[in-house]
């Protein structure tokens, strides 16, 4: 079941194209998702509950360090893109290698592009690419208490000296 939830951008275009012409709302969102959490798994949730397709494009290896630095990611994007996959709130995964999902979301075309509540509407760059085609962003709630660099930080203070 994972391996049928992660496709191709160009399969990705053709199966948004057919689910639009059935009236059916896609929505999307992208990250890293390096470590999943609970709060990451919540906002997959809240996500879903939008539209009647979930699209979750994941950053490969080299844009995640572009994004977030040399020491990350800490999983491997296949490792990343199957866990993410194997949730109920995902239908479709994909790997983007561009820093940012601009070029991917104006070929999308999302009715509606979630980014998790750390953001603010003016720092949100897709916003163009998605009000362009119509869609909306979305900002979503944040689990507080939750975020993969938190983890990582309480993970190096316990074993510090270990």
């Amino acid at each position: 079941m994972i391996k049928n939830k992660i496709k191709t951008l160009s399969q990705l275009v053709s199966i948004a194209k057919k689910l639009k012409k059935k009236n059916k709302k896609i929505v999307t969102t992208n990250g890293v998702f390096d470590i999943l959490h609970l709060g990451h798994v919540k906002y997959l949730e809240g996500a879903k509950k939008l539209g009647d397709a979930l699209i979750a494009g994941v950053n490969t290896d080299a844009s995640a360090k572009l994004n977030k630095g040399d020491k990350r990611p800490i999983n491997d994007e296949k490792s990343r893109i199957s866990v993410l996959a194997g949730l109920e709130s995902v239908d479709y995964a994909f790997l983007f290698n561009e820093k940012d999902p601009r070029k991917w979301l104006k070929k999308i075309k999302p009715d509606f592009h979630v980014k998790a509540g750390d953001y603010k509407l003016a720092q949100i760059i897709e916003k163009n690419a998605v009000e362009k085609n119509g869609g909306k962003i979305v900002i979503a709630k944040m689990e507080k208490g939750f975020s993969t660099t938190g983890l990582i930080n309480r993970i190096l203070t316990l074993y510090r000296n270990q």
